[in-house]
């Protein structure tokens, strides 16, 4: 897996949604997660 530099954070009411990318701004993911799952998300 290509190394995540940046991670934005879209904040909503029921959902998170992430984009992670390089330094280069190669898209390496985008998410939707619920708080629980952005919770445990971000503690790894």
């Amino acid at each position: 897996m290509k190394e995540v530099s940046i991670i934005g954070v879209n904040l909503a009411k029921q959902l998170f949604q992430l984009h992670g990318a390089t330094a280069e701004g190669e898209v390496v993911f985008r998410n939707k997660l619920s708080r629980k799952q952005f919770f445990t998300f971000m503690q790894s």
